[in-house]
């Protein structure tokens, strides 16, 4: 069987690296929010081409966290409406609610799975105060044709780039970041950061992530607890160097991908650019599936469903039920999204392409 994603493979180039790092770390004696975690920081935010970075507990804090910050600083408060796409992952959603904000989610473009800017302005109202735009299984999304709107509408423009570490854009206020062991940049457990150019929203989301503490025992705000972790920062330090080689090396597995499968039953993804996709995931589209992945799977070959069920239709989102999202429920109904990763062997290329122009 060919594995969706082999983790333990992606990883053991730098095992060694690991073991000599969590020997440092050992040595220091000092676990939390240490010298790892400050300099994977600064240099996190430095790939970023951004000025502060603030490592967090997980991508979901890092959505909160910001919002959160916003809130205490005076540019959102509670009740405030934040378009976000329809068809992203729930995490997304979630940390708008969970921020005490509400979610106003808009459908994506059906060919880039993206969030569609035409149909964002239908639904900007006078208590749309942001937006949380998600680069969904690793592509750009129409950056340029969202902060115009953004700028017009006067609001706050956040990026959900928990699947686009390596994309670079510059423009919006702040940039979230999910480092779970699966995407292109995972450490070995949870994680998260958020990038940003404003050193007032930096300083509040540090706070806040510590118990609203920026000297200890001395409380500004209702915080939490969300802080990366002093090994998984010094983990991240030791992959960071090598994202940009592993991003291409997807990128090479995904021309492939797009030029040599050729099947009218089967719908590829569509790439507006060359630079612009970081191929976290390669989702195709059939409207049989189901099938789909049991020939898939007969054939030796491991797929997922990013995502099988739409978040309105969520058992969580009982409020959304009532809701029509045409494009985002045909989405989820036929995607399927194939191995992808920096480790997937050529041969094994070659032989998901011949399986599925045979189907």
């Amino acid at each position: 069987m060919i594995p969706f994603l082999d983790i333990k493979a992606i990883n053991e180039p730098f095992e060694i690296a690991f073991q000599e790092k969590l020997k440092d770390f050992l040595a220091t004696g000092w676990y939390i929010l240490g010298d790892e975690v400050k300099a994977f920081e600064v240099e996190f935010a430095a790939y970023c081409e951004s000025t502060y970075c603030v490592g967090v507990g997980n991508g979901l804090d890092a959505i909160i966290l910001t919002f959160k910050a916003y809130i205490e600083m005076g540019y959102l408060q509670e009740g405030d409406e934040i378009i976000v796409p329809a068809n992203t992952y729930i995490a997304s959603i979630l940390g708008i609610l969970h921020a005490g904000l509400v979610p106003v989610l808009v459908e994506p473009n059906i060919n880039t799975y993206n969030i569609n800017p035409k149909a964002i302005e239908e639904k900007i109202t006078a208590k749309t105060k942001g937006m949380l735009i998600v680069h969904l299984y690793g592509q750009l999304a129409p950056m340029d044709e969202i902060m115009e709107i953004g700028y017009k509408h006067n609001l706050l423009i956040v990026e959900d780039a928990a699947q686009a570490h390596g994309l670079q854009f510059k423009g919006s206020h702040a940039r979230t970041f999910s480092f779970y062991p699966g995407k292109n940049l995972g450490c070995l457990g949870d994680g998260g950061a958020v990038v940003t150019n404003d050193e007032k929203l930096a300083k509040t989301i540090k706070s806040l992530s510590n118990y609203g503490s920026q000297q200890k025992y001395y409380n500004d705000y209702l915080g939490f607890n969300s802080r990366l972790d002093e090994l998984q920062a010094a983990f991240l330090r030791i992959k960071l160097p090598h994202l940009n080689a592993e991003n291409d090396k997807r990128r090479i597995i995904a021309k492939r991908y797009l030029s040599e499968i050729k099947n009218d039953k089967i719908i590829l993804p569509f790439q507006e650019g060359s630079d612009n996709h970081v191929f976290h995931l390669f989702v195709i589209r059939t409207p049989k599936r189901d099938e789909l992945q049991q020939y898939l799977s007969e054939n030796g070959i491991q797929t997922m469903i990013h995502y099988p069920i739409a978040p309105h239709k969520q058992k969580a989102m009982k409020d959304y039920h009532h809701l029509s999202f045409p494009i985002t429920e045909q989405i989820h109904r036929e995607v399927l999204s194939l191995p992808m990763s920096s480790v997937l062997k050529e041969g094994e290329v070659t032989h998901i392409i011949k399986i599925l122009n045979a189907y």
